[in-house]
């Protein structure tokens, strides 16, 4: 599959900043695939730092590999508090927590299964499904994902993590930290100011709520620092 040869190739680098690579998320598309990174910084929160050292390390390399054909938009982001689990190993680290999952065949019935994480044995994932013992393949399953108690992390609030409420970037180590680079510019006062991590012309837009230019596979050219940062 594409997304296992991408982080095949991103691996070495992402450990050598510090950080991990979860999972990957390739959409292909005729005129800009979308290739999406997620990132995790063992022991701490991903900061906003993090995603453009990421994203410029993961530009670099996947310029000299050249596993995408034609241009692509890259995203690198943090997990977030609802993360997708790209295996069964990530499954493990949350025992005890519930989430959902997206079968690729039925079982009993049914493609979709939320329930607690009782444990995991190898693929093996068992699930307590409202006091209903379930056993998944982690092979058969299409997606996973965690489902957190929004009520309990952030009580009184009722809103999840990740949503636009101000339109102000929250800073470092929030949920859904996200550096993009594609090379089309676009104005999107809607979605509130994004911000920059360097270059004088990137801050200004910065504070005028421009997307500026991001990075995109055009061969043989690649805007230097012009990674933008937006929090979802």
């Amino acid at each position: 599959m594409k997304e296992q040869r991408i982080i095949e190739i991103l691996s070495p680098a992402i450990t050598g900043l510090g950080l991990e690579v979860l999972g990957v998320e390739y959409a292909p598309h005729a005129s800009n695939s979308l290739v999406r990174v997620y990132i995790e910084a063992p022991g701490r929160a991903v900061s906003v730092d993090d995603c453009e050292r990421a994203s410029r390390e993961i530009a670099s390399v996947l310029d000299v590999e050249d596993p995408i054909q034609g241009r692509y938009t890259l995203e690198v982001s943090s997990p977030g508090l609802d993360r997708l689990l790209f295996t069964s190993a990530q499954v493990a680290r949350h025992v005890g927590e519930t989430a959902k999952f997206t079968l690729n065949l039925p079982q009993d019935g049914r493609r979709r299964v939320q329930g607690r994480i009782e444990g995991v044995d190898g693929e093996r994932i068992e699930l307590d499904v409202e006091g209903e013992p379930i056993t998944l393949d982690f092979g058969n399953v299409a997606k996973a994902r965690l489902v957190p108690d929004f009520a309990t992390i952030l009580p009184g609030t009722g809103n999840k993590p990740g949503r636009k409420s101000t339109g102000k970037a929250k800073g470092a180590g929030v949920p859904g930290s996200r550096s993009k680079r594609r090379n089309d510019a676009a104005t999107d006062p809607s979605r509130g100011p994004v911000r920059a991590a360097s270059g004088a012309q990137a801050s200004s837009a910065a504070s005028a709520g421009i997307q500026q230019p991001e990075h995109s596979k055009a061969r043989g050219a690649r805007p230097a620092g012009a990674g933008v940062f937006r929090d979802e």
